[in-house]
């Protein structure tokens, strides 16, 4: 099999494509954006032994390699509507395209979201996803425009995936169900974007951000995009699911919750003037979203639990350290 047969195989054009004018099979890719949008566009690479075990299910490759992209695309409150692949690969093995392309193909379905392109070559097993989207000007979330006095919302639950990834390296191998591990590893293996949550708050929270490395690392971004910004957050507020706390074995219940990567739920800094309306919008997104916090004008941050605060270090996952 080479290439281009690949490519017919496992990555047809997409019938789908609102808006896609030429899509996969040629050069480049023409789209139309809607009149008056905004087009939003994020890319991602996930590497084998890095971003998820070299042992990963290869749907779950598939799924998460768009996932996160959306993810990104969520935080920004857009609609998400296009994207490409490129797929490097230590050699062609027809039973792992096939789950991966089924596990891609069909999180694409669900967002409705196309793809129109890519490029597949050899090499170690890498995946890079480049989304695209639309939002209306006057909607785009960012990550700066934060205030002191903005409170915190999360969506979801915190942690999960940290619990599951280190469930996997213990070797435990389940998925879905009722069983609280096979929760924890579908969380690391299937992140949920959430776009519901992202496009409801779009015009409602003043900053957003998706949390890919850990609460608190994305916390500090959102926090860099004002003055000496700094925030309280609050222990019993944390939202951990019940399978985290059943295997949580941490001193602090959330130190997961905290700094664990791979959760891919939004932030949003929120002013208190436009609270009701936030709470409102999303009452009935999937998952939920909880008040965890607030925005300060001290640079720290710091936890507050049992009649104590603690002063927390702005860590998560960093490639590079």
């Amino acid at each position: 099999m080479d290439e281009f047969q690949l490519i017919r195989s496992y990555f047809q054009p997409d019938a789908r494509g609102e808006g896609v004018v030429l899509g996969v099979g040629d050069d480049a890719a023409l789209l139309q954006p809607a009149p008056g949008q905004l087009l939003v566009t994020c890319v991602d690479t996930l590497v084998a032994g890095v971003h998820f075990p070299e042992d990963a299910p290869p749907d779950a490759v598939g799924h998460k390699a768009l996932a996160v992209n959306l993810s990104d695309l969520a935080a920004m409150g857009a609609r998400p509507r296009w994207f490409q692949l490129a797929l490097t690969l230590p050699e062609i093995d027809e039973a792992w395209l096939a789950a991966f392309s089924s596990g891609l193909h069909r999180l694409a379905a669900e967002q409705d979201v196309a793809l129109v392109g890519g490029d597949t070559t050899r090499g170690p097993l890498t995946i890079t996803v480049q989304a695209m989207g639309e939002v209306a000007p006057a909607q785009a979330l960012r990550r700066t425009g934060a205030r002191a006095g903005d409170r915190l919302y999360v969506t979801g639950t915190l942690g999960d995936a940290a619990q599951g990834l280190a469930l996997w390296q213990r070797g435990v191998r389940s998925a879905g169900g009722d069983d609280p591990a096979g929760f924890l590893i579908d969380r690391l293996h299937r992140p949920t974007p959430r776009m519901a949550a992202g496009r409801a708050a779009a015009g409602l929270a003043r900053a957003a951000i998706d949390i890919s490395d850990g609460l608190l690392a994305d916390l500090g971004h959102l926090l860099e995009g004002g003055e000496g910004l700094g925030a309280v957050l609050q222990a019993d507020s944390l939202p951990l699911s019940p399978a985290y706390r059943a295997h949580c074995e941490d001193s602090l219940p959330g130190r997961a919750a905290l700094s664990g990567g791979d959760d891919y739920e939004l932030l949003f800094a929120v002013a208190p003037e436009n609270e009701a309306a936030f709470q409102t919008a999303l009452q009935h997104v999937p998952a939920g979203c909880t008040c965890i916090g607030w925005i300060t004008e001290d640079s720290a941050i710091t936890l507050q639990g049992d009649g104590k605060a603690q002063v927390l270090t702005r860590q998560g996952y960093q490639h590079f350290n």
